[in-house]
């Protein structure tokens, strides 16, 4: 007997923000299948506003309200059964981020939860990572995103300590991470790898996913430290308008990109990770299966 339920899950990021509709079959006797039915993707550049001026402007909140009409219709036409809206970093920092709340409940009927970088990187580590993480390794998960970064130690298969930093592609294209910053996350990481013998990297996030699929290789291979070294040196000696025209790089991608691989280097070299894995997974999957198992 086979049993299929239709969830949604709405990811309201500081780069982009994301509508992923997924078809979970439940089967007698078998693990339960989470089948990926569509993902719209829009790039509305929330932290442009929140991180520079502290607030949604008007002409990205009407963007906002739009691109949540079309999720609301979208999610009825897929007749999806239940679903959870999470906003992040720019509408947490944004001083009118629960005004803009108000006004797409009122006008898209799409309820947006604002959630802090604690409960993100709650959300995103119960996704699949468990058949990522053997028992006798430590690894360190990344994700990376427009506003902050999540940082979370998993050691047995556990998770071991947690951290969200106020670092991210956005923030870092605006100039906006001093010194301090870098140096208090260098601090946080190996204070706390430091008793591990060997770290392997996870990352997350649209940039690494990216530079995965540029890079051809298999699904369960790693990337190494070299490898993200010379893509970093490689991607730095484009132009903006080059990255676009010569990698397909979508224009919103191609600016931010080089501050994410920036970030999973750092990680990498603190943490003296020579491998980072890629697994296809973000706050938007997290969403799904936390709902799923009753988590959120």
């Amino acid at each position: 007997m086979i049993k299929i339920k239709k969830y949604a899950a709405i990811d309201i990021g500081s780069n982009a923000m994301r509508l992923l509709v997924v078809n979970i079959v439940e089967q007698d006797g078998k693990e339960t299948q989470f089948n990926k039915s569509a993902l719209v993707r829009v790039p509305i550049r929330l932290g442009q506003d929140a991180f520079t001026v502290g607030e949604i402007s008007a002409e990205n909140t009407d963007r906002m309200c739009d691109a949540m009409k079309a999720f609301n219709l979208l999610m009825k036409v897929h007749k999806v059964e239940s679903y959870k809206a999470f906003a992040t970093s720019a509408m947490r920092e944004a001083y009118n981020g629960k005004e803009v709340v108000a006004l797409i409940k009122k006008k898209a009927d799409i309820k947006i939860e604002i959630i802090d970088g604690k409960k993100e990187a709650a959300i995103i580590a119960s996704t699949d990572l468990h058949h990522l993480l053997k028992t006798d390794k430590t690894y360190l998960f990344v994700d990376v995103g427009g506003g902050s970064t999540e940082f979370t130690l998993f050691s047995d298969a556990k998770i071991v300590v947690s951290r969200s930093f106020k670092v991210g592609t956005v923030r870092l294209l605006n100039n906006m991470v001093n010194d301090i910053v870098w140096q208090e996350i260098e601090k946080w990481i190996k204070i706390n790898t430091a008793e591990f013998d060997e770290v392997t990297l996870i990352g997350s996030g649209g940039n690494i996913n990216k530079l995965f699929k540029m890079s051809g290789k298999m699904q369960d291979k790693p990337l190494s430290y070299l490898y993200i070294n010379s893509q970093y040196a490689f991607l730095n000696s484009l132009t903006y308008n080059q990255r676009i025209s010569e990698l397909g790089l979508n224009p919103d991608r191609a600016d931010v990109i080089i501050p994410a691989v920036r970030i999973y280097l750092n990680a990498m070299k603190w943490s003296g990770a020579r491998n980072i894995y890629v697994p296809k997974i973000g706050l938007s999957d997290g969403i799904v299966k936390a709902m799923y198992f009753g988590k959120i």
